[in-house]
Parts: structure tokens; sequence; C-alpha cells
């Protein structure tokens, strides 16, 4: 009944070591910094060139982070 919780704790306990020192996933991020410290209007031209954004969503982003 209880023989899977044998390994279960030692496995939780070795994740929150490693999560402790730092390791994370790559890719993972927690929305407020970007990995290669990209400026906003980069960011903005890129989402631009990809589609993601229509030519007038883009001028309005690239005036409102100009002024």
């Amino acid at each position: 009944m209880f023989m899977g919780f044998g390994l279960l704790i030692p496995l939780l306990v070795i994740g929150a070591i490693v999560y402790a020192l730092g390791w994370r996933p790559q890719g993972q991020n927690n929305g407020f910094t970007s990995s290669s410290s990209q400026s906003a209007l980069e960011i903005a031209r890129e989402r631009y060139a990809r589609g993601e954004l229509s030519k007038e969503e883009f001028e309005q982003l690239r005036h409102d982070l100009n002024s």
C-alpha cells in the first residue's frame, strides 16, 4: 500500500535542493526579464516581423515606447 512513497520522498528532497540551487529548465523565466536582455522595441519589431502585430499595433507600440 505505501511502497510507492519510499521513492517519492527522496525524489522530492532532491528536486527541492536542485531548485534551491538555481537550476531551471531552459526557456523558463519569470516573465519580467528576457534572457537576452532585449529592449521592448526590439521585441515589438520581432513580433511585427512574425506577423503577431498589425502595422497599426506596431506603430502605436513604437510611439508609446519612444515617448
